[in-house]
């Protein structure tokens, strides 16, 4: 049988020593949740069957069950191979949706709580090389709660607004791996560009006297360009390059890297395969600058939802394909929407050369109140489990150089309290800048603003003179007054606009509620119209220094695309590439 999805999930971080798992599983809906009293954590098999990592609710899995499910159960058998003795036992999921249990044998081996964030378990202590075991999984997944972000998941029963069809349980690549004890655990990648070097911060599983860890740097797949070697302390350890190359957008040039850590008597013990890119994000004098030269962001909006995986792309190529249709449509990048894209997708925009805004998928929470005011006016317990995936998510990340700037919130409105919202938002702000001092936090996507190194705004005015009408206000748009603090000339970009509905002749609505943010049926030489029309407004203005058009598919009933929900095109590919491939000419101002 073929293995879904087969490819390893961590380029940056790459073993040989793995083992896929996707494929059939055995599932079951626990709507009762009696489960634990069943002792389903015991159970050898279940009825249903599954295609992992695909979620229940989408077509690929082999379900397609879309009603609500707080409580599911997996089962699979784990063979570990004789060869693995004495090796740490890693189990890894790449997203589970919600919180889990994991049990080996019946016995709990690890849980965790965070839809959007990885996790590993080790099951060292509770299984032996050579032998097979029992793997169970048990899945709450409640979006209704108000204390789980969820991103775009709908609320309701139905698709609507800006809500889609669910995602629950596993919905990313589940794998095994054997690592020395002693072995490489992380490790942060620092580029330096104004000096050709790299610095690296490594983690071990055990720090031994005597042990090394050797880094090789070659280039692009071709010659070792260099090497150095230091003791296994957890210091960091800066390689300077000998003529050094960036990477940029048009020539997205890589380093290879590996890490072997070897004992003292020279015993490789660990080696893991990575890539970096050499390259500097800054703001300054109100622009961003990509390798001290100022750039306009020419990005799409990219919700990453897919019409028969929903969160999970149905294959590598498809995840390739989105970024090549966002460059073929004049693109330079997207704001990766109220989701935490697939590794590999982030591995796919750093081989081509493409941008990305990577952002948290916070909608759920009920700080604030998007859709449904009132429902959970104690969010303490939202705050905490979305301090601890936010920060996981970054780490996962955070070595990718297509990634350009952190987004931890989108729309942050409607909230309870003012004053809690003001010192949230600043201590996330601060905890960003803490893990990553190297690029700009959009702390909130179109607004409240509290703290934030970017004024981003969002608005569909559907003309030229309302958009100019909102943008020109003094000192800059805001949404509330008590945004004013906050603003201290900031670079100003529109990162959400246009959302311009168009259905291709012949072709009939997604459902009853299919919507866009213009409320007249347009043909399609006028819709083109209105989006060069309104992006051209922006790429002339003095003080806008990037845009984020709405958006690049179709999704589910909200039909604003540039392309259909199945990726085909919706409108002629010259009109829309030179639209988005407009610039500003910096001279001019």
């Amino acid at each position: 049988m073929t293995i879904p999805r087969s490819e390893y999930p961590r380029p940056q971080f790459e073993r040989k020593e793995w083992i896929n798992l996707n494929g059939e599983w055995s599932y079951t809906f626990d709507f009762s949740k009696s489960g634990d009293a069943r002792n389903l954590q015991q159970s050898a098999g279940f009825d249903g069957k599954i295609t992992v990592p695909f979620c229940p609710e989408s077509k690929l899995s082999g379900v397609g069950y879309t009603d609500f499910i707080e409580m599911m159960w997996y089962q699979r058998t784990l063979d570990i191979p004789a060869n693995w003795a004495g090796k740490k036992i890693l189990l890894r999921f790449g997203g589970v949706d919600y919180s889990c249990i994991v049990y080996v044998d019946g016995k709990e081996a690890g849980r965790h709580t965070g839809g959007a964030s990885p996790f590993a378990v080790d099951i060292t202590d509770f299984v032996t090389a050579g032998q097979s075991h029992n793997l169970v999984i048990r899945v709450d997944d409640n979006i209704r709660t108000g204390i789980q972000a969820h991103g775009k998941q709908s609320p309701w029963m139905k698709s609507q607004y800006c809500n889609y069809t669910r995602t629950t349980g596993i919905w990313s690549t589940v794998w095994m791996e054997a690592v020395h004890p002693a072995g490489l655990g992380k490790c942060r990648i620092l580029p330096d560009y104004d000096n050709g070097a790299f610095s690296f911060i490594p983690e071990f599983y055990q720090v031994k006297m005597g042990n090394t860890i050797t880094i090789t740097i070659a280039a692009q797949g071709k010659n070792t360009v260099c090497k150095t070697s230091a003791a296994v302390n957890g210091l960091p350890i800066t390689v300077t390059l000998d003529d050094p190359q960036e990477w940029n957008p048009e020539t997205p040039f890589l380093y290879d890297i590996t890490y072997t850590v070897k004992d003292a008597a020279g015993n490789v013990l660990d080696e893991v395969a990575a890539y970096a890119g050499l390259r500097k994000i800054h703001l300054e004098d109100g622009k961003f600058y990509l390798n001290n030269k100022p750039i306009f962001l020419r990005f799409v909006l990219d919700q990453g939802f897919y019409k028969d995986g929903i969160w999970t792309a149905p294959s590598d190529e498809a995840l390739k394909k989105d970024i090549q249709l966002s460059m073929e449509a004049g693109f330079n990048g997207a704001r990766l929407h109220q989701k935490i894209f697939d590794e590999r997708f982030h591995y796919w925009a750093d081989r081509l050369g493409y941008l990305t805004w990577a952002e948290f998928p916070d909608w759920g929470m009920n700080f604030w109140q998007h859709f449904m005011p009132g429902t959970n006016p104690n969010y303490n317990l939202s705050f905490r489990n979305y301090m601890a995936e936010w920060g996981s998510v970054m780490e996962r990340d955070i070595n990718h150089p297509s990634i350009i700037t952190w987004t931890p919130f989108n729309e942050t409105h409607r909230y309870f309290d003012w004053e809690e919202h003001r010192r949230f938002l600043a201590d996330v702000y601060d905890l960003t800048r803490r893990m990553d001092p190297t690029r700009p936090v959009n702390t909130t996507s179109g607004y409240c603003h509290v703290k934030t190194d970017l004024w981003t705004i969002h608005h569909y005015a559907q003309t030229v003179q309302d958009l100019a009408e909102a943008v020109d206000t003094e000192p800059v748009y805001m949404t509330t007054p008590e945004e004013l603090p906050a603003w201290k000339g900031q670079p100003y970009i529109i990162d959400e606009y246009g959302g311009v509905s168009y259905l291709p002749e012949g072709s009939k609505p997604f459902a009853d509620n299919t919507w866009g943010y213009n409320k007249e049926k347009l043909t399609r030489e006028e819709s083109e119209k209105r989006i060069t029309d309104l992006t051209r407004f922006i790429v002339e203005h003095p003080r806008l220094v990037g845009y984020c058009y709405t958006q690049l598919t179709d999704i589910e009933q909200e039909q604003n695309g540039i392309y259909n929900y199945d990726r085909t095109p919706k409108f002629d590919a010259k009109v829309i590439r030179d639209c988005f491939s407009m610039k500003p000419d910096w001279s001019a101002f």
